[in-house]
């Protein structure tokens, strides 16, 4: 149990700890640091999806023989579905496009700030689904999910949180929010990771046969994360080389901890 309370909340820590940077930080981050981070947080993401979630899904499917891949692929579009539904009820920034064009925002009468605190917040819920489905199927005794990979899994994703979680706080500081609140504001947008992914673990619980189901919900979840939002904003601008060297930092070291743990 106490385990998977430290599965939980790491990602959450990783946010907060990041979002704690506005303390010691004296200017925003740069546009070649944020392309940086943000190509570093898709490597992750991809991999963490890949290794972390589709593979084992379909691995707990091998009794289907060539339909193995059914579950996998269900659940897949139901987490890509999921997340454009979100997408288009919850009025939010879309990182990677020009703030200035959506200076207005949608027809909310929300302020930038809610939108901007929105959008990291919808970029971090299937990343608490993740974590959750995952410890979820090592309590029920999955023989495809060992505990290394879900603390791998939890790992990865605290270590992407951290520069998200400087990613809000800076540029909400240096819109002239006080910088408490600035780091309030970010931590508050990691909050939806271990609520998310406590409440995944109790329908996960309620539903084991659904697992393969409900890990490759959470990847599709991810990936659409990472392809609407992330890749954009990396591939933005001058230089952005660096944002797909950081993708392969980010993916590569995902893979390591994910094997060598798991």
């Amino acid at each position: 149990m106490k385990m998977v309370l430290w599965g939980l909340l790491l990602p959450f820590i990783g946010t907060a700890t990041g979002a704690a940077c506005v303390f010691f930080l004296k200017q925003d981050l740069k546009a070649g640091v944020q392309r940086a981070l943000t190509g570093f947080a898709a490597g992750v993401m991809v991999a963490a999806s890949i290794w972390s979630l589709i593979v084992p899904a379909i691995e707990q499917s091998a009794e289907k023989g060539r339909w193995a891949f059914l579950p996998a692929f269900a659940g897949f579009w139901l987490g890509i579905l999921f997340l454009l539904l979100l997408d288009h009820i919850i009025p939010h920034l879309h990182r990677g496009i020009d703030h200035a064009d959506q200076a207005e925002g949608p027809k909310s009468g929300l302020n930038r700030t809610v939108m901007m605190v929105l959008a990291v917040t919808l970029h971090n819920i299937p990343e608490g689904m993740a974590v959750g489905v995952v410890f979820a199927g090592l309590h029920a005794g999955s023989a495809n999910i060992t505990a290394g990979g879900a603390l791998a899994l939890a790992l990865g994703i605290a270590i992407q949180n951290f520069p998200e979680g400087a990613i809000i706080s800076m540029p909400l500081f240096a819109e002239g929010k006080s910088k408490p609140k600035s780091f309030l504001l970010g931590v508050v947008s990691g909050a939806v990771e271990p609520v998310f992914g406590g409440l995944t673990i109790l329908i996960a619980g309620l539903v084991i046969p659904a697992m393969p189901y409900l890990l490759s919900f959470a990847a599709g979840a991810m990936l659409y994360v990472v392809v609407e939002e992330l890749i954009p904003e990396m591939s933005s601008g001058e230089h952005s080389n660096i944002g797909v060297v950081f993708f392969a930092v980010g993916f590569s070291l995902m893979m390591a901890l994910d094997v060598a743990l798991g």
